[in-house]
C-alpha cells in the first residue's frame, strides 16, 4: 500500500493509551508504513515496558521542536510558500476560538505548532494524517490539514468532549476530516448530534482492539482478588469499591482489591484507605506495562470497573480475552461490549448496592464467573480483535485516498 500515514495524539506513548500503541503495530502488520507524532514528550513513568521505550525513541515531538525559534520560524516560512493556504488556517484558528483571550491565545499556539507538523510530515513523505482523542492535538491536526493540504482523520472516543463539543468545534473538525473512526455506536450517535447530516455517511465505527492471543492462557485465579486497571480519577469511582471492600470482607477473609494506575486522586484514595482501615486488603499498585497486566489478569477473580462516565474501556477487553469475568457500569458503548449475565455483569453507575451484589455473585459462584469468562472472550474474539479492526481502518484509508470509501459502518463481524 502506498499510503504513508502519520498518527498524531496530545502524549504519546501513554501508559493509560496503550491500544494506540496496538493500533499503530497492527496497522504496521497489514503492510501500512506508520510514523508517530506526539505534541509532548511523555515521562519516563510511561514507558513500562521495551514497547513503550522503542515508541517514544521513534516519535517526533511537536512542541519540543516549536520550541526552537530557528524551527520555528523555518516551519512558518516554508509554509508561506502557500500563502492563501496559511492565510485561511490563520482565519480558522481565529473563527475556531471558543473565546476569551487565554482559549485565543492557545489557539496561535496550536497554529505554531501545526506549521512544524506540516513541516515533518513533508519533509518525512506522509501523506495523511490521523489523530487520536478529538481536542487539542486534533485541533492542530485540523489546522495542519488547512495549511499543507495533507487530509486528515480522527478518532473519536469520549466520555469528555461530549461535555464540550462547542468548545472543541467538533463540528467543524467533523467536516474537515477525510472520515472519522467512532469507537462505539454511541460514539457516533453522539457525533452525529454535533454534525450536519451531510457528513454523516463518513462517521464509521472502528472498535479499540486487544491481541486475544496475549491473553490466552490458562487462568489461575486465587480466592477473592479484585483487579482495577484505570486512571485514579473521580470519574472512575474507586471510593464505591472500597465500601464493596469494607462490608464483604466479614464473609470473604482472603478479598483484596489491587488498583493498576495512577492520577490526581491516589493521594486523597490512599488517605482513604488508611482511615476505613483498609491498607492491608488494597495494593496501589501504579501504573504496568501490558505484560505485567496480562499477569496480573491471570490471577484475578474479577476485574472490577465502576466508572461514572468512559468510553469502551480497553481493560475490559483485556479481562474478557483473558477470560476473567467483569464487573461494570452500564453507560455510553459499554453495554455494545458486556452483555448484562452473558459477557459480563453490568450495574447502574453510581449505585454501590448493586456493585456489592453483582461482585459478591462472582465470589460465591465459580460456575457464573466461568461461564462469563468463557463469552467474554468469544465476544472480543469476534468483535475487538485489533488485527481484525486495523484491516478495517486499513480499508477506510485505502478507500477515502482512492475515492472509493467503504459505505458500511464496520465489517462484519469474526466467526
Amino acid at each position: 500500500m502506498s499510503l504513508r500515514i502519520a498518527y498524531l495524539t496530545g502524549e504519546y506513548p501513554r501508559a493509560t493509551d496503550t491500544f494506540i500503541q496496538r493500533e499503530v503495530a497492527a496497522l504496521r502488520a497489514q503492510g501500512l508504513m506508520v510514523e508517530t507524532c506526539s505534541i509532548r514528550r511523555t515521562g519516563a513513568e510511561h514507558h513500562t515496558g521495551p514497547e513503550q521505550r522503542a515508541e517514544a525513541a521513534g516519535t517526533f515531538h511537536v512542541l519540543e521542536t516549536a520550541r526552537s525559534p530557528r524551527r520555528l520560524i523555518a516551519a512558518h516560512l516554508a509554509a508561506w510558500r502557500r500563502p492563501g493556504a496559511w492565510l485561511r488556517a490563520l482565519r480558522l484558528a481565529w473563527r475556531t476560538s471558543p473565546g476569551g483571550i487565554k482559549a485565543t491565545l492557545y489557539q496561535f499556539i496550536y497554529l505554531a505548532e501545526a506549521a512544524v507538523l506540516a513541516q515533518h510530515l513533508r519533509a518525512r513523505g506522509l501523506t495523511h494524517l490521523h489523530n487520536h482523542i478529538a481536542k487539542s492535538s486534533c485541533t492542530v491536526a485540523m489546522l495542519m490539514s488547512e495549511m499543507s493540504g495533507i487530509p486528515y482523520s480522527f478518532t473519536l472516543h469520549g466520555p469528555d468532549i461530549f461535555y464540550e463539543p462547542y468548545r472543541w468545534r467538533l463540528d467543524e473538525k467533523i467536516a474537515r476530516a477525510r472520515f472519522v473512526a467512532c469507537i462505539s455506536h454511541f460514539a457516533r450517535s453522539q457525533a452525529m448530534a454535533f454534525s450536519d447530516p451531510r457528513h454523516w455517511h463518513k462517521l464509521h465505527i472502528v472498535h479499540c482492539g486487544v491481541d486475544p492471543a496475549r491473553y490466552d492462557h490458562p487462568a489461575t485465579p486465587a480466592p477473592a482478588q479484585l483487579l482495577f486497571v484505570g486512571r485514579l480519577a473521580a470519574v472512575k469511582g474507586v471510593p464505591m469499591l472500597f465500601d464493596v471492600l469494607r462490608d464483604l470482607s466479614p464473609d470473604h477473609p482472603a478479598l483484596h482489591l489491587t488498583l493498576v494506575g495512577d492520577g490526581p486522586e491516589r493521594a486523597s484514595l490512599e488517605r482513604r484507605a488508611r482511615e476505613m482501615v483498609l491498607t492491608s486488603r488494597i495494593t496501589f499498585a501504579g501504573y504496568k506495562s501490558q505484560a505485567e497486566v496480562a499477569d496480573l489478569l491471570r490471577t484475578a477473580t474479577a476485574l472490577v470497573l465502576p466508572s461514572f462516565a468512559e468510553g469502551v474501556p480497553v481493560v475490559l477487553m483485556e479481562a474478557m480475552a483473558a477470560r476473567v469475568p467483569v464487573v461494570t457500569t452500564r453507560i455510553a458503548g459499554v453495554p455494545e461490549l458486556v452483555e448484562d449475565g452473558v459477557s459480563g455483569l453490568l450495574v447502574p453507575p453510581g449505585d454501590v448496592h448493586a456493585l456489592q451484589a453483582a461482585i459478591g455473585r462472582l465470589l460465591y459462584d465459580k460456575h457464573l464467573c466461568r461461564d462469563v469468562g468463557e463469552a467474554g472472550r468469544l465476544r472480543v474474539e469476534a468483535e475487538f480483535a485489533s488485527d481484525h479492526e486495523a484491516a478495517w481502518l486499513a480499508a477506510l484509508f485505502a478507500g477515502y485516498s482512492a475515492g472509493v470509501p467503504p459505505k458500511s459502518l464496520r465489517p462484519k463481524a469474526t466467526t
